[in-house]
């Protein structure tokens, strides 16, 4: 029987067999197993011989030899000795071991420097060339265990030759080698696999074949001599043996899949179609397994960014995995495949279900290496406490050397974060992949919509949006989070036996403090979860907000602007109100962070703790904290998917409308079952021909209960013109959008002659595009981009006139124009009437359905349906229902010819052009240079004298403090200094707890103040800005500063302030601390700081442009939705369905590709700085080793710093992350700096209120005098010379064509525009001496477009709260609108929904009418307050307006010279503004007496149908 010979450092014991006398165990010097090779077993003097010599050479007297180096030894001849075979001697087999490695090198140096490297400056392989083999990363896997294995063979093999004494290199010079070819073989691997060239792959199967013979072989000469398991090389051996069979089996399986070897027709791989695309350029998916860990292919993305802009080109396509349309085809097959109450979750588990388990898996493999630093620390201080420097080879003794640790530590660091950070990855990109498939279902759901569940308050644009917007977002987070939920419980359950194991019994009571407390935390994370729902609830303070931007002219007009923005600022003290109550509790939070770890400690600190214990015990309860402290986080994520969940439920199963089926071809039958349709047609005037469309026996609703339209039953002839006439209310829209399908149907049945194709529509209420005119009228999606020329500054007869463009230029053949008239000129009206309808529709012969109150234009008509109280009172040709109803028919004629004999003056206004230099918007434009540092200026400025020192004091005391508890810490266990001054750890403990609370609160209560005062600044800034900024500014740009702006400024910047500010000071006090234990440190720090600058000054360029480009890409995406939202009817009357769904696609994608690229920028970052940390722990654990076993180094000293630089890796990323953010966030604070900055109106007077004369202007008599006025000093005048004088009482009109200058002259009795020359005066007084507020206060003006606020009636008739109920209700009645609001629930308090969407247009006026009617002044200007109603109630008020204002002065301003000649009957006076080259505005009285009007009226009339 053979016996044992274990090496252990030079010293080898020696197992006799069990019939050796006396001698058991001996030690002998000796380098190599072969010498235990003892073959006889007889042979007892061999074997004496053999420990007698070693006897002797272990003597202290022996000197040891190291003057050369040998590959086995220079002190041990028998290694050499080949006696019992080659294969026996244990040298010659690691010998035998290079000749693979160096078969590799050898073999492949030609291909890698000569063939490859050669070029790699000329020729740059594309990744369209690219291809992953079989066994791609498993090879990759099996590479990275070999590196990790190939260094624990030569740490054994350093430690079992002695420390620092090394001259065997055959115990690690093979594993080096072996190294070395490793990191060949998957270089070589790579190069072959990105050129697509598999036949070279003969060489790593020959390398991989050679490798597994010889280690096999070694495995077996071990095993034959009976060293086993508890042997380190045995256990090493036998994993490179498997390691290298596995990796043959990788090799062979290549050969059998691509058949390139021993085959006569290899199998031809492409690649991927993604890399063949050369415009997507996110190549994570594709890229080899260590590039994907390490991000390594986004160096040249995030160094490119430094020197040029990242923009959408820059960042390319997505692959066709991580499409939007791929998702949600994914999501909707599982859709599809589910039913239940609990569908959506299982469809959302069935489509991502596989990639959150991958992401769970490597977080659970993150967590548990996590605990290895604190069970390493330990056991470093553990070992420099000892006295036994000795080193070991078996496997326990080997894991109990320091070096081995502090080596065993930092590959633990990698793999740790390079697991966390794949499990971020995948969990990121799988909500964001999720995020994407839900906006999409949305959005096929909005397409099918029914209208009636948004225009009756069901469900609201800002509903719809808040769902794509914020509810996605909260299933994408909680899909991030998700792996918190399974990881959490393990890293728990884990850290209480680890620190059981360290503390015993002792460790329960510090658990039980932190489980303890954990209750606490929940409850506090629960008030702090409410308190920011609550602050998330801003949707009133911007519902305000908003209402007073869209309504800041008619605010200004009437002097109301202060009356809202007491309005809003109510609101936002409860806002702020909130904003503190979440500022209480995050100081909470970041407090209870922040002391448990403390407290815990300082419960356990009583017991007799060592430096290991207690260091590592620190370290565990730092763990420990973490997952308690998320878990309330992660809960109440999982509260907001549920309820988001709830919410997207509901809103996937809200009514749809039906899809239109293909109409059976109509028969005789169909033909004559029209007997319920009510017309007067004779049957000389209706020829047999097809109906473009019928309805039959119709009914039709909004929602459910009451029909809207009763019993209709109409006929569109086919190729001709049919009018919908009717009163204001009528049901004259209803019944065009029913006949397109929009309203819910209860009976009856619509036919159409033809398969329902495309319809051109142009609607009562015109819809843009965020794009340019050409783009609007073409309406091709395929060119639709933002563009500069928005919808919301133009006005409304322009944007009503892009409207009808689009409808008339679609080669449709059905035709739907819903009042197109409404927002036009006389002239325009005409125009499009004539030249647009008659002439190009009907020459056409397409079928065109009109909605107008002209009636002027009835002659023209076809066919006409009348409507009256939702159903229709008659249809037919004019003749007929001149026929059958003369009543109505002489009712339609009185209002077409409506014209009286009267008196008047004719004031002719002529202006030289109406052409004016506008100014350009105002175009935020990206900055790339860094943000000024002056908005963090502005910033703390903000926070006030008070609070900053507060700021900076706390943050300094709490970080000096908390590096001296852990000092004393440090003293106390290692007995430097006494126990019985415990009293003095625990008040600065005591101490620590508070200046945590006190920093917390410093942070979050300076946030709050700057928050106050920056939103307080910026709304007076905004009320007393002039009309320019808003006519220049879209009103999305100004409302975003009120939104997303101040949100920020609330909640981001005071979080990312606290962090930023944390995250230095530690990471310096960790820096302090290090260098201060291990002064060595400092050599080292060097070439780390440089390499965090310039990964950090990399970073900051690329993470800034990433975040405006995602935040750029989300804007047209929410827009692209809203839009979709409000001419949902125009797109679905034009079938442009699919259009707009490609193009949600198109923005989609744009976002979610700007949302990964920053993702892995940030995991470029984190990977980076955790490899740095790493290197940090490496650097200071080694430097920290020798400081203590050279120098006496105090072990609690060592473990203070291991404990420091194992959370280096955390604060650098942070600082780096924080610094990136807080560049971004300050941006908001530049632009609301910047509208702060905004030059106000000049409100003050040269009189006071109280000098102005009371009940001033009592006549209304209006003077103007050589007056001319202009928008902006940049600008040319647009009123030129003005002379003018209207008398008390008079009514004035004034008409001309638009662009004239007919609001601006009724503005500039406002003030509203700068007055370059010249003056007004009412009743005596120059209106530029008087106070603005006071001036505007004392007029009534009625504006073309209809603005009402969301509130109650009363509210919007009279929001100064002076008028009774009387004069409302007095104001309604002359409004035309008391039957209406009685019939409302609450009468004057009944409630208007935002914008007045609860009301027709027409009535939307008729209040605007009804609240200029409240305040009774005695100057009344009407600026096209009549272009949204029908004729009859125009004629109806026209006569109120002469009676209730009968004693006071009324400016009518009107496009139609009807509506200002009706004036003319008590004034005698009427104007009109011209485009003509007469050169500055004039003012020349043409008519004197009433014996010209004729003349006049007719030369007038001609003039404005030929102008």
């Amino acid at each position: 029987m053979a016996f044992l010979i274990q090496t252990v450092d030079r010293r080898i014991t020696v197992a006799l067999p069990e019939d050796t006398p006396v001698l058991q165990t001996q030690h002998i010097l000796h380098n190599d197993w072969s010498a235990a090779f003892i073959y006889s077993h007889n042979c007892c003097i061999c074997r004496l011989f053999l420990c007698l010599q070693t006897l002797s050479v272990w003597s202290p007297q022996t000197p040891v030899s190291n003057s050369t180096l040998s590959f086995c030894g220079s002190d041990n001849s028998s290694a050499y000795k080949v006696d019992n075979g080659l294969l026996n001697n244990g040298c010659f087999l690691d010998a035998l071991g290079v000749v693979p490695h160096v078969f590799l090198l050898f073999s492949t140096f030609p291909i890698l420097f000569i063939g490859w490297g050669s070029q790699s400056s000329k020729v740059h392989i594309h990744h369209s060339t690219w291809l992953h083999f079989p066994g791609h990363n498993f090879r990759w896997l099996l590479t990275i265990v070999l590196l990790f294995v190939l260094v624990c063979e030569i740490a054994e093999g350093i430690v079992s030759d002695g420390f620092n004494q090394s001259r065997h290199l055959h115990l690690y010079m093979p594993a080096g080698l072996g190294i070395l070819a490793a990191i060949t073989s998957i270089v070589y691997y790579h190069n072959i696999e990105t050129s697509n060239f598999p036949k070279l792959l003969i060489a790593l199967l020959i390398y991989w074949t050679l490798a597994f013979i010889t280690k096999t072989i070694k495995f077996v000469k071990y095993d034959d001599h009976g060293i086993g398991l508890r042997e380190l090389r045995f256990c090493i051996t036998g994993l490179l043996a498997l390691l290298y069979g596995l990796l043959l089996g990788v090799e062979v399986n290549v050969i059998l899949r691509r058949r390139y070897m021993w085959f006569p027709c290899p199998t031809e791989v492409k690649p991927p179609d993604d890399l063949q695309d050369l415009g997507v350029r996110f190549l994570q998916p594709f890229v080899n397994l260590l590039s994907k860990s390490t991000y390594w292919w986004m160096n040249t993305f995030i160094t490119s960014a430094h020197k040029r802009p990242i923009d959408l080109k820059t960042i390319g396509k997505l692959p066709i995995s991580m499409r939007a349309l791929t998702n949600f085809q994914r999501l909707r097959k599982a859709f599809d495949a589910q039913a239940g109450s609990r569908w959506i979750w299982l469809a959302l588990r069935q489509a991502f279900g596989r990639p959150l388990v991958l992401s769970i898996t490597f977080r659970f493999i993150a967590d548990l290496l996590g605990f290895v630093g604190p069970l390493c620390i330990s056991g470093i201080v553990h070992h420099i406490s000892s006295d036994n420097h000795m080193h070991f080879i078996s496997s326990e003794a080997f894991l109990a050397n320091a070096y081995v640790l502090a080596v065993l530590l930092f590959l633990a660091l990698l793999l740790q974060r390079t697991f966390l950070q794949a499990s971020y990855y995948v969990a990121i990109e799988t909500g964001i992949k999720l995020r994407a498939a839900i906006q999409t279902k949305i959005y096929h759901k909005i397409m099918r919509l029914c209208t009636s569940n948004m225009s009756m308050g069901d469900m609201t644009t800002a509903q719809i949006c808040s769902l794509v917007a914020r509810d996605t977002n909260h299933l994408m987070w909680f899909f991030f989070l998700c792996p918190n939920l399974w990881a959490m419980p393990v890293q728990i359950v884990m850290g209480v036996l680890l620190l059981y194991s360290l503390l015993g019994v002792s460790a329960l009571i510090g658990a039980t403090v932190i489980v303890v407390l954990a209750p606490l935390q929940y409850f506090v994370a629960t008030r702090l979860s409410r308190a920011q729902k609550s602050t998330l609830h801003t949707g009133e303070r911007l519902k305000k907000t908003n209402e007073l931007l869209r309504g800041i002219k008619l605010l200004k007009l009437y002097a109301w602007e202060h009356i809202f923005r007491s309005s809003v600022e109510e609101t936002r003290r409860q806002e702020l109100r909130n904003l503190r109550t979440f500022a209480l509790y995050t100081s909470l939070s970041i407090f209870m962070n922040a002391a448990v770890p403390i407290a815990a400690v300082l419960t356990v600190s009583h017991f007799d703790l060592s430096p290991a214990v207690a260091f590592g015990s620190l370290s565990l309860f730092h763990i420990l904290v973490t997952p308690l402290f998320l878990l309330s986080s992660v809960l109440h994520s999982t509260v907001k998917a549920l309820v988001s969940v709830q919410k997207l439920s509901e809103f996937l199963g809200s009514t749809e409308i039906k899809i239109d089926q293909d109409p059976a071809v109509q028969t005789a039958a169909t033909e004559n079952n029209n007997s319920n349709i009510k017309s007067v047609v004779s049957s000389a005037s209706c020829p047999s021909q097809p109906a473009c469309e019928r309805i039959v026996n119709g009914y039709f609703t909004w929602t459910q209960g009451c029909p809207t339209l009763t019993n209709i039953d109409i006929k569109v002839p086919f190729g001709q013109l049919t009018m919908i006439v009717g009163q204001v209310g009528c049901g004259k829209s209803s019944l065009l959008l029913a006949a397109l399908g929009e309203m819910q149907k209860i009976s009856g049945n619509i036919t159409w002659n033809r398969k329902r194709g495309s319809v051109a529509y142009a609607s009562q209420r015109p819809w843009l595009l965020n794009a340019t005119v050409e783009e609007n009228i073409l309406f091709d999606m395929s060119l639709l981009c933002v563009s500069v020329l928005q919808g919301i500054i133009l006005s409304g007869g322009q944007r009503q006139r892009i409207s009808v463009a689009r409808a008339l230029y679609q080669q449709t053949n059905v035709v739907f124009l819903d009042d197109p008239f409404s927002a036009l000129d006389i002239h325009l009206s005409d125009h499009l009437m004539h030249e647009g309808i008659l002439k190009l529709l009907r020459q056409e012969k397409r079928t065109v359905v009109l909605v107008t109150h002209k009636l002027q234009y009835l002659p023209h008509a076809d066919w006409i349906i009348a409507m009256r109280d939702g159903t229709v009172q008659t249809q037919g040709t004019l003749k007929d229902i001149q026929c059958a109803e003369p009543e109505l028919f002489e009712q339609w004629r009185t209002l077409m010819n409506r014209q009286d004999k009267i008196r008047w003056c004719l004031v002719v206004f002529a202006e030289s052009s109406t052409s004016t230099d506008e100014d350009s918007l105002r175009a935020e434009l990206r900055h790339r240079t860094t943000i000024p540092w002056s908005s963090f200026a502005t910033y703390l400025r903000a926070a006030g004298l008070l609070l900053l020192p507060l700021l900076v004091l706390s943050q300094l005391s709490k970080h000096s403090l908390m590096v001296a508890i852990d000092f004393w810490l440090a003293h106390w266990t290692s007995r430097v200094i006494a126990a019985q001054i415990e009293s003095v750890f625990c008040g600065l403990c005591a101490l620590g707890i508070v200046l945590c609370l006190v920093t917390s609160l410093a942070v979050e209560w300076t946030g709050l103040r700057v928050s106050r005062e920056l939103h307080c600044s910026l709304l007076r800034t905004i009320v007393l800005a002039p009309m320019r900024l808003f006519e220049t500014t879209p009103l999305g740009n100004i409302l975003n500063r009120f939104s997303a702006d101040t949100n920020t400024i609330d909640q981001h910047i005071p979080v990312t302030l606290e962090c930023l500010s944390r995250s230095t000071l530690l990471c310096v006090s960790a820096v302090g601390v290090i260098s201060y234990v291990t002064p060595l440190f400092l050599i080292a720090l060097l070439p780390l700081a440089v390499a965090c600058y310039f990964i950090q000054k990399y970073f900051r360029v690329a993470s800034r442009d990433l975040q405006q480009l995602e935040d750029s890409t989300e804007m047209p995406l929410l827009s692209h939705y809203s839009q979709t939202i409000e001419g949902l009817t125009t797109i679905r009357a034009f079938r442009h369905e699919q259009r707009f769904k490609k193009k949600l696609l198109e923005h989609t994608d744009a976002n979610n590709i700007s949302s990964l690229f920053l993702m892995a920028a940030n995991r470029w970052l984190e990977v980076r700085m955790e490899y740095i940390g790493a290197f940090v722990v490496l650097i200071a654990a080694v430097a920290s080793i020798s400081n203590a076993l050279c120098s006496q180094l105090s072990a609690g000293l060592v473990g203070l710093g291991l404990t420091y630089a194992l959370m280096v890796s955390n604060y650098l990323n942070w600082i780096v992350r924080n610094l990136a953010d807080m560049e971004v966030q300050l941006g908001c604070v530049k632009r609301v700096s910047g509208l702060i900055h905004t030059q106000p109106e000049n409100y003050d007077g040269l009189m006071t209120p109280a000098q102005v004369p009371a009940g001033w202007p009592k006549y209304g008599e209006i003077q103007i005098k050589n007056l001319s006025v202009r928008y902006d000093s940049s600008l040319k005048p647009v009123l030129r010379h003005i002379n003018s004088h209207i008398r008390p009482g008079q009514k004035v009109g004034i008409c001309g064509r638009t662009g004239s200058g007919k609001s601006s002259f009724s503005l500039a009795l406002f003030r509203m525009l700068d007055t370059i020359e010249g003056q007004i005066v009412i009743d005596g007084i120059d209106i530029a001496k008087l106070p603005l507020q006071t001036l505007r206060s004392k007029f009534s003006i009625i504006l073309q477009d209809p603005i009402l606020f969301s509130g109650t009636i009363r509210f919007n008739l009279d929001p100064e709260r002076k008028a009774t109920d009387q004069m409302l209700w007095e104001a309604l009645e002359i409004a035309q609108l008391m039957p209406v609001v009685k019939a409302l629930p609450g009468g004057l308090d009944a409630m208007v929904t935002e914008g007045g969407e609860n009301f027709s247009q027409g009535q939307r006026q008729l209040f605007c009418l009804a609240r200029a009617f409240v305040r009774k002044s005695s100057i009344l200007i009407m600026d096209e307050a009549t272009a949204s109603i029908d004729m009859a109630t125009e004629s109806i008020l026209q006569k109120v307006v002469m009676t209730a204002f009968a004693d006071r002065t009324v400016v009518t301003i009107a496009v139609s010279p009807c509506t200002s000649l009706n004036y003319t009957i008590q004034s005698y006076t009427a104007g009109v503004f011209s485009s003509g080259p007469r050169g500055p505005l004039s003012c020349r009285v043409l008519l004197q007496t009433a014996s010209d009007f004729l003349v006049t009226l007719k030369t007038l009339i001609s003039w404005f149908r030929c102008v």
